[in-house]
Formats: C-alpha cells, sequence, structure tokens
C-alpha cells in the first residue's frame, strides 16, 4: 500500500506503541508518562508524529539469536521464547521451527537459514503471515502456505537464506482449516 507522503502504516504504529511499553517494563517511564506516550502514538497521523513520541527513547536492542549444527537437527516447539532474528546454519542437519506454541513479543520476526544438505520446516501460529521471497535454493524448492503480505495485529515472519541442497516448507499446524 502507498501512503502519502509523511503518512505512516499501522506496522510502524505497532513498533512505536511496543517501544514506548518496553520502556515503561523497562522502567524508563512512568505509568501515566507510558499511556499518555501510546496515546500520542495511535492518534498520530504522520512519520514525523510518531517519531516524536520515542524521540528521547534509547533505539530497541536488535535481539538476534544464532543456532549451529553441523550434523544434528535444530528443533524448536512447544513453549519457547522467540527472538527477533533466528539465524541458524547446519551442514548437514534439518530445521523443525513450530511457532505454533512459540512465545513470540514482536509483530515481526526474521528467519535466517543456511542449510547446506538439509530442509527446514517452519510452522506459523493461526492468522500468521509469511515472505519467503528473499530465500533461494540450488536443487530443491521452497513451498508457503501462509499469504505473503504482513496484515496488521498479526504476526509476521520474514524468512530468507540459502538452503543449497535441501527445501523450505511453511505451513499452519496440521488440522487447522484457515
Amino acid at each position: 500500500m502507498n501512503l502519502p507522503a509523511g503518512r505512516h502504516d499501522d506496522v510502524e504504529r505497532d513498533r512505536i506503541v511496543q517501544r514506548v511499553q518496553q520502556a515503561y517494563a523497562d522502567g524508563r517511564l512512568g505509568f501515566a508518562e507510558m499511556e499518555e506516550r501510546v496515546e500520542r502514538a495511535l492518534t498520530a497521523v504522520t512519520q514525523d508524529d510518531l517519531a516524536r513520541v520515542v524521540v528521547d527513547l534509547p533505539e530497541p536492542r536488535d535481539e538476534v539469536v544464532r543456532l549451529r549444527s553441523t550434523g544434528g537437527r535444530v528443533r524448536r516447539t512447544g513453549d519457547w521464547q522467540v527472538p527477533r532474528v533466528l539465524r541458524i546454519e547446519s551442514e548437514y542437519g534439518g530445521v523443525h521451527l513450530d511457532l505454533s506454541g512459540a512465545v513470540i513479543q514482536y509483530p515481526e520476526i526474521g528467519i535466517e537459514l543456511r542449510l547446506a544438505y538439509g530442509s527446514a520446516t517452519i510452522v506459523l501460529p493461526a492468522g500468521a503471515t509469511a515472505n519467503v521471497d528473499q530465500t533461494r535454493t540450488e536443487w530443491g524448492r521452497v513451498i508457503c502456505k501462509a499469504p505473503g503480505r504482513p496484515r496488521p495485529g498479526r504476526l509476521h515472519v520474514q524468512i530468507a537464506g540459502d538452503l543449497a541442497y535441501g527445501h523450505l516448507r511453511v505451513r499452519r499446524p496440521r488440522g487447522l482449516v484457515r
């Protein structure tokens, strides 16, 4: 969607609200100030209005977790904490990431895959979207059964990387109709 010059989108608004709430959780803001800033963010019309809400707050830490494996499988299921960016490198092992029961604090996360001879399966939570346009494979394939564009209020997963001799499958949990 193209916005008029200076306008912002809902994803940016959500990011700013989350940043204000994190500043409150970190003890940088009192409750009343947090409420006032969230209100300003929710009623902001332009990017400049949004920027003024957080101008004096530190930039968010870009949480990145790196997992490496030579021959073993990387598997995360159930109740696990998903970082903002997850980088996985493996020579011969596969990857299975089930996000359907995971704790995800961000409206958008990134998953970067570097797999030489393994394949990856990523299971999304209900309503989530995923973009796999930055994923490349030489001898495998990429299959994504989720919408590719972000939707307001829904998790969006950016998946990128190289799978030389494997495939990537992105899907919803089994038995989920929508």
